[in-house]
């Protein structure tokens, strides 16, 4: 449901050969969508799994947040440097050492004998994801041009989204069979395929000549801000509630992200996160509305099929399918509202998708343990999928809009790190609900109403501070 966001692409540097041989060029393609799709099955399918996994490890809920956030944490915040590693290093480097990063991490998932390993291989997976992405379509940007590199990446976003669709309902049906390890078992192969077609078709000559260094503290500080803050709100959100090493994670937390921004500012153009994109307050609007829409969907994205299990008793496999309906209305959607975005704006569509989508989360207000699927749940996904099909693609082009030619690339990747940040901290809040055990279905209620006052929140914003493209004309 969160497609991946296509980067826009400058010139290739100095050194990076495009393939000359049409015929290599299709192969490339399938190499990128197929080593792309372990991320982007990784992204949704594990969701599922977690009553499998928690049992299966005999983990607690807080463990359970982190099977989940061990993965987006480092995603969201090394996706940047990933992509200026690619620059730097040699795209085809950088992207199949990805690959076999992925892979081993993988493997270290199906094998884990407890939560501590599998939440380390777990991370790994998130740092391989972040430098297997972005290098992905960078090598398209270089092997494709012109019209043809359009329809590539218009490819490769479909296949991503539609994999990430298909990952809940694939993953149910591999743990109802075979058990939770199979989720991680199934990248094996795809990783080895793609790991020999990289080799084999993916040509470089040599690493981009790049004087700058890459931001590697400026990236460190990130991950371990954004880490001790999700820590103290995955300890906050449970039963302890705020402890004292709680409180001291927040203020380290805090502490770390001031560092990091001063950090960001003495780099000027050449750190991870340009802070002069900050400079434009619809920039900032825009990145407050993805922060709050996106962590309120990567909360249902996981709550919907734990209730639906734990409180519905339903199979894996119908829980991962419950939630199908609603990439395939966003998905059949998205094009047009991006042509509508044109004529009316992106701020009308953004603020009425995420009242929609609040809407959807209230309508879950109405769930109780006997209730059918197709009473409230049902409904519910087809408001939200409306209204998500009303923001995803309105953003992405309001985001170029609000940056400069020459930050675009920058500005699309940050809004991108930011929607996974913002599932990183919705699902680091709900400890209280993952645990609420015999009182679920409130916890639930409670989380929905939280979701949908961001939503509301997000719908605020878009007018106050979003400015509408089609008036700058």
């Amino acid at each position: 449901m969160n497609a991946p966001t296509p980067l826009p692409r400058r010139a290739p540097p100095p050194g990076m050969a495009a393939p000359a041989d049409a015929r290599f060029t299709r192969c490339v393609l399938w190499t990128t969508i197929l080593a792309s799709s372990m991320a982007f099955i990784d992204g949704s399918v594990v969701n599922v799994g977690l009553p499998a996994i928690r049992d299966g490890l005999n983990a607690e809920p807080a463990g359970l947040q982190w099977v989940i956030n061990a993965y987006l944490l480092p995603l969201g915040a090394l996706l940047l440097l990933g992509g200026a590693a690619g620059d730097r290093l040699g795209r085809k480097a950088v992207f199949i050492t990805g690959i076999a990063s992925f892979g081993g991490a993988s493997a270290l998932c199906a094998a884990a004998w407890n939560l501590p390993v599998l939440l380390a291989a777990r991370t790994v997976q998130g740092i391989a994801a972040a430098f297997l992405l972005p290098n992905s379509l960078a090598i398209l940007g270089t092997t494709f041009s012109g019209a043809a590199r359009g329809r590539a990446i218009g490819i490769w976003a479909a296949a991503g989204a539609a994999l990430g669709a298909s990952g809940p309902m694939l993953g149910g049906w591999l743990i109802d069979s075979f058990g939770w390890r199979t989720v991680f078992m199934v990248n094996l192969p795809l990783a080895a395929a793609s790991l020999g077609l990289a080799l084999a078709f993916i040509r470089e000559a040599r690493p981009g000549v790049r004087h700058e260094r890459l931001d590697l503290r400026g990236s460190t500080l990130a991950t371990a801000s954004l880490g001790a803050l999700t820590w103290s709100l995955t300890v906050a959100s449970g039963v302890a509630g705020w402890t004292r090493p709680a409180i001291l994670a927040l203020i380290t937390g805090g502490a770390l992200l001031v560092w990091f921004l001063k950090v960001e500012g003495s780099r000027g153009a050449h750190a991870a996160v340009p802070l002069g994109l900050f400079s434009s307050r619809t920039f900032v609007g825009l990145t407050a509305l993805t922060f709050l829409v996106y962590g309120a969907l990567g909360a249902l994205l996981l709550l919907i099929p734990y209730v639906l299990i734990e409180g519905g008793h339903f199979s894996a496999t119908a829980a991962g399918a419950a939630l199908l309906p609603a990439p395939l209305i966003i998905a059949m959607l998205s094009p047009a509202t991006g042509t509508l975005a044109g004529k009316l704006g992106a701020r009308r569509l953004l603020a009425a998708g995420s009242l929609l989508v609040g809407m959807g989360f209230l309508v879950l207000l109405f769930e109780r343990a006997d209730t059918p699927y197709w009473y409230v749940i049902f409904p519910a996904l087809l408001l939200i999928a409306v209204g998500m099909s009303a923001v995803a693609a309105p953003l992405t082009t309001a985001v170029l809009a609000a940056a400069r030619a020459d930050t675009a690339g920058a500005a699309s990747g940050l809004n991108s790190a930011v929607s996974r940040i913002g599932a990183t901290f919705a699902v680091a809040l709900l400890g209280g609900t993952l645990g609420a055990g015999t009182t679920l279905l409130r916890a639930f209620h409670g989380a929905a109403v939280a979701a949908a006052a961001a939503c509301f929140a997000a719908a605020a914003v878009a007018f106050v501070w979003v400015e509408d493209t089609r008036e700058r004309r």
